[in-house]
């Protein structure tokens, strides 16, 4: 990973209160382990910064030497790197997810 790729993921991992480097958009998942992030992180109602990783081929490798981690999606709550779909459901399961997002100070997503 490149110091520039590695800096522009370090922005937005710090930059937003939660942040979830995907496959696709929110709108448009484009597999199914994206697809379960999303439905949790709206389940929750929570605000979050979606990144995807299909449109950047060095945030795509980049991610996952930040992380240490070598899947997609990875989910980022207060700067700090949570895990992919399979640890976001056990958390939402369990209730620590919302709370973790409390915890971090992120905020509702506004009722349409």
């Amino acid at each position: 990973m490149t110091d520039d790729t590695n800096a522009r993921i370090d922005a937005l991992v710090k930059s937003n209160p939660v942040v979830l480097f995907m496959k696709g958009s929110p709108l448009f998942p484009q597999c199914g382990f994206s697809s379960r992030a999303i439905a949790i992180l709206e389940r929750l109602g929570v605000q979050f910064e979606s990144v995807d990783v299909l449109q950047d081929q060095a945030i795509r490798q980049g991610i996952k030497g930040y992380s240490d981690w070598p899947t997609i999606p990875q989910l980022y709550v207060g700067g700090e790197f949570v895990g992919g779909s399979d640890i976001m459901m056990e958390m939402y399961e369990a209730g620590e997810l919302g709370e973790l997002f409390q915890k971090a100070g992120a905020a509702a997503a506004p009722q349409a």
